[in-house]
């Protein structure tokens, strides 16, 4: 099996688990926080979540597509690829106890990959340096 087919190594026990948002409560009140970042292939809005139990390291995730970025297929695409970019770049850069929605655009199902993250990357810089600092 080639490098690339391989497993990963499970994540460090210092990382963040990643849980989903699901209510549109949830939702409405990321948005409405003032921690919101465009980036060419998504918008990125995030906001303090609720405290997490002592000791746990917990970010919440919520990933939308309108549908100005096109049928069904389309949204389902962007929303896929908005999940693994979540995975990679959260898990690793996101801030314990903040809730993010990651919001597709058109660009988003075209876009490379690596450009995504960089987009994701340069979102969280600039939204971290609005949000209030960790609990």
């Amino acid at each position: 099996m080639s490098e690339e087919g391989a497993c990963k190594a499970p994540a460090a026990a210092s990382a963040p688990r990643l849980a989903r948002l699901k209510t549109r409560a949830d939702f409405l009140r990321v948005a409405a926080f003032s921690g919101k970042a465009a980036a060419p292939g998504l918008v990125l809005q995030a906001a303090p979540g609720p405290e997490p139990a002592v000791g746990e390291r917990r970010i919440r995730v919520g990933v939308t597509a309108s549908r100005k970025v096109g049928g069904a297929v389309i949204r389902n695409r962007s929303k896929r690829r908005l999940r693994a970019l979540a995975r990679e770049v959260l898990a690793r850069a996101g801030r314990s106890g903040t809730d993010y929605v990651l919001v597709a655009r058109a660009a988003t199902v075209e876009r490379p990959f690596r450009a995504l993250v960089a987009d994701l990357e340069g979102a969280l810089a600039r939204v971290h340096a609005r949000l209030p600092q960790a609990r």
